[in-house]
């Protein structure tokens, strides 16, 4: 056995005292991480949602933190990541719109929105390659061209525009393999909201980072819309009615819903 690389081993797992860095397991427990964001398009706009729950490593940190806000009258964000630096970043984003919108008296394109995000992003990633990452969700509805319109990044500030659905986040891959199954491009505003509750909630069923539905402590994920009349948030007490529907229907389909099977001489 190798003493010495053993040793050396330690010391790197321990703190990388050789170059003043903290392992990745001890940079996730120096501030709240939060999970899990996801958006989806409906026949009147667009829709953010997001679970309550922020992390330290394996301790759940808060069990109501917002991860949805709105960026400005139409327009969202989200955010997964070091809570702290995301909510600074949130509200910077939230005042370089206001500010802009009070100087040329007109706002943003929402492509000129999601494009200042990435260089707010950008502008973090030191930060970012140190563990303390930031990943956005940016959402709105965009008047010139009638729909909404979602926009998911990299640390590094790399902007990409998703089609239909996405999510960011630890629960992210389950909260999207949900939302294949079960969300439609011309669903209503309802349908997607129920929608994005039955996919945070399979995010939480398999990822211990995200959330679930708390009925005791009345605590559900936090829903806005964005559509022709602008930002809205959807009322607290509709999404505990659709969240306590769910969860009766969990209670018999644990799994969610079922594929829809086609009989013989039935059309689809």
């Amino acid at each position: 056995m190798n003493l010495e690389s053993s040793f050396a081993a330690h010391l790197q797992s321990q703190g990388q005292l050789f170059n003043g860095v903290a392992p990745a397991s001890a940079r996730e427990q120096l501030a709240p991480h939060g999970t899990t964001i996801v958006a989806l398009r409906h026949a009147d706009g667009v829709l953010m949602a997001g679970d309550r729950r922020a992390t330290m490593g394996n301790i759940i940190a808060q069990r109501d933190i917002q991860k949805v806000f709105p960026a400005d009258t139409y327009s969202l964000i989200g955010i997964a990541g070091s809570a702290g630096i995301a909510l600074e970043l949130v509200r910077l984003f939230q005042v370089e719109l206001e500010h802009y919108e009070k100087i040329e008296g007109t706002s943003l394109s929402l492509n000129g929105k999601a494009n200042r995000l990435s260089s707010l992003l950008r502008s973090n990633l030191g930060l970012a390659m140190q563990g303390l990452a930031v990943v956005p969700l940016f959402a709105g509805f965009d008047s010139k061209l009638n729909i909404g319109r979602i926009f998911s990044y990299d640390v590094t500030g790399g902007r990409y525009e998703e089609h239909d659905f996405y999510s960011v986040g630890s629960g992210s891959q389950f909260a999207r393999g949900a939302l294949k199954k079960i969300n439609a491009l011309d669903q209503s505003e309802d349908e997607a909201i129920a929608a994005a509750i039955e996919a945070l909630f399979d995010a939480a069923d398999d990822d211990s980072a995200t959330g679930g539905p708390d009925i005791s402590r009345g605590i559900f994920p936090v829903i806005y819309t964005a559509g022709p009349a602008g930002v809205r948030e959807i009322d607290t007490e509709h999404i505990s009615q659709l969240s306590k529907a769910m969860l009766q229907r969990r209670a018999t389909q644990p799994n969610g819903p079922r594929a829809h099977v086609v009989q013989s001489g039935e059309s689809e």
